[in-house]
C-alpha cells in the first residue's frame, strides 16, 4: 500500500483497509497486520491506524480480540436500521409498519390508562387543528397521534421499533402527501379514521381499534402500489 496524503488520515486509513477487506487481502475470518505493520504501510501513526480500526469496528467488519488481536468479521459495513429504512420502498415501510402498528392498536385498546387517553384525545385534536397548516405540520401531528397510540400499548420494544420508523415516515410522508395532493379535497385527510381509531381505544375495543388502523395504512400502501 501506499502512503496515505494528509486530510482526515484516520478516515482514508478506515478506507484504505477497508478496500484491501473488500478486495480479498484479508479474507472474513482471518486476522488483520498489527498496529505497526499497518502504521508502515499506510504512512501514518498507530494511534491513527487504532481510530480507524475503531471506524470498522463500528461498521461491523472487524473485532478486536484481547490478547489475539484484530480479525475481519464482515467484508462490507454493517448497514444501520434507520439508513436501511431510508432505502427501502415506502410501500415495504408499510407492510411492517402495519404489522407493529395494528398490534400496537390493539394493545393499546385492552391496556389504555387515563392519561393515555387524554393524551389521545389531545393529539387528534392536533390533527384536525393541523388540517389549516401546511404539509410538514399536518404530518407531523398525524405521527403524533400515532406515537400516542403505540405508546398506550405500554410495550417498550413497540415503542422503540415505531421510533425507528418515525424519522422516515416524517420524511417520505410529507413528499407523499405533496405528491399525490392528498389534501386537495380535504385538509384535514383521513381524520374520520383516525377518529374512529381513537373511539375504539376508548371502548376498550381491540377488535375495531385494530381494524380501522389497518384499512387505513392499507389505503395508503395501495396507493403506493397502484402509482
Amino acid at each position: 500500500m501506499t502512503p496515505l496524503r494528509p486530510s482526515p488520515l484516520a478516515e482514508q486509513a478506515a478506507t484504505r483497509i477497508e478496500e484491501q477487506i473488500r478486495a480479498g487481502q484479508w479474507p472474513v475470518g482471518g486476522k488483520l497486520p498489527g498496529e505497526v505493520a499497518l502504521a508502515k504501510e499506510l504512512g501514518v501513526g498507530r494511534s491513527t491506524v487504532r481510530e480507524a480500526l475503531r471506524t470498522l469496528a463500528a461498521a461491523g467488519m472487524v473485532q478486536s480480540r484481547q490478547g489475539s488481536g484484530v480479525f475481519v468479521t464482515a467484508d462490507r459495513p454493517t448497514e444501520d436500521w434507520p439508513a436501511r429504512l431510508r432505502r427501502a420502498e415506502l410501500a415495504h415501510v408499510y407492510e411492517v409498519r402495519t404489522m407493529v402498528e395494528v398490534q400496537a392498536a390493539r394493545l393499546a385498546a385492552t391496556r389504555r390508562t387515563e392519561a393515555d387517553l387524554a393524551t389521545l384525545d389531545a393529539t387528534l385534536a392536533a390533527r384536525h387543528a393541523a388540517g389549516g397548516a401546511d404539509d410538514a405540520a399536518f404530518v407531523e401531528a398525524d405521527i403524533a397521534l400515532h406515537t400516542a397510540v403505540v405508546a398506550a400499548a405500554h410495550n417498550p420494544v413497540l415503542d422503540d421499533l415505531f421510533a425507528q420508523f418515525a424519522p422516515v415516515l416524517r420524511e417520505q410522508l410529507v413528499t407523499l402527501v405533496g405528491l399525490f395532493d392528498l389534501r386537495a379535497g380535504d385538509p384535514n385527510q383521513g381524520y374520520d379514521a383516525h377518529a374512529a381509531l381513537v373511539r375504539a381505544v376508548h371502548d376498550g375495543d381491540q377488535e375495531a381499534a385494530g381494524r380501522v388502523l389497518a384499512a387505513e395504512l392499507e389505503a395508503t400502501r395501495s396507493r403506493l402500489l397502484a402509482d
